[in-house]
């Protein structure tokens, strides 16, 4: 199995396709195998398609102590300069489209584009009273579920965060096994991911000066809150487009693929 050193730790790839580089970055509590839709909607017949397991996912090792974004971050740079070649192409999903970011404001020369899906960053809407309603039952389920995972319940915390944050009542029961069992393994990486200080925040100032194209999605049956985060992100970077996916929600990879590998690769091919 290919596995990339990655600072304290290995890192497990998949890479598919000819082309360009395209890197994706899952979101919390799945791994590398949440993109396989949109690879069999056949992105990987225009791009060299990397797909990996975020340390503590998957078959990624995970680190020692607390985790951070920041973490996250490196590790993207380390399998971009390793495997890209950079500059390369990058779609991120949820707290996978956060860790893209956060890299892209420190390390610009390793994108050649950015396509970022609903990125939880909330911090930078915190001033926002619309949103922070709009946040108030999320924030309750996600505290809720944070409980259970604190005493061990790592089953019942995923189920809750599934239903009550993610996608909907039932969904759970309906969800694949192996789906369920990727969301109970990565249970405790996701409490960890919660626990980092700066996981909400990203440095707007620094996006300011990102001279990279930016393709910012959301799905219509999203939240509102993070349609809000998107239009504060939009206001942030100088070449940033915004694309709705419609009839999708946060992870329109899996639940749209066709719309998304069309919206990405339209987006991807403009001069």
């Amino acid at each position: 199995m290919p596995f990339l050193r990655a600072g304290d730790l290995n890192l497990y790839y998949e890479v598919v396709g000819e082309g360009e580089p395209l890197v994706f970055v899952h979101g919390s509590w799945s791994d590398h195998t949440s993109w396989q839709p949109a690879i069999e909607a056949d992105v990987r017949a225009s791009f060299r398609v990397l797909s990996y397991d975020r340390r503590g996912h998957g078959r990624s090792e995970a680190g020692t102590g607390q985790g951070t974004r920041r973490q996250d971050e490196d590790d993207l740079a380390a399998l971009i300069e390793q495997l890209g070649p950079a500059p390369a192409h990058v779609a991120g999903n949820s707290f996978g489209a956060s860790t893209a970011l956060g890299l892209a404001a420190r390390r610009p020369e390793l994108f050649r584009s950015i396509t970022l899906h609903e990125p939880p960053l909330v911090a930078i809407v915190a001033d926002d009273p619309a949103a922070m309603e709009d946040m108030g039952p999320a924030k309750a389920s996600i505290e809720a579920a944070l409980g259970l995972l604190r005493k061990g319940e790592h089953e019942e915390g995923a189920r809750l965060f599934v239903e009550e944050v993610a996608m909907g009542p039932g969904t759970w029961d309906r969800l694949p096994a192996q789906v369920r069992d990727t969301f109970i393994h990565n249970a405790p990486t996701w409490l960890d991911e919660q626990s980092d200080p700066d996981w909400a925040g990203i440095d707007l100032d620094a996006l300011a000066h990102l001279d990279v194209p930016v393709l910012l999605s959301g799905g219509s049956e999203s939240p509102a809150w993070l349609s809000l985060i998107l239009d504060r992100l939009a206001d942030a970077l100088p070449r940033a487009r915004r694309q709705r996916l419609e009839g999708a929600g946060h992870i329109p990879h899996v639940t749209h693929p066709h719309e998304y590998v069309a919206a990405l690769t339209r987006f991807l091919r403009r001069p």
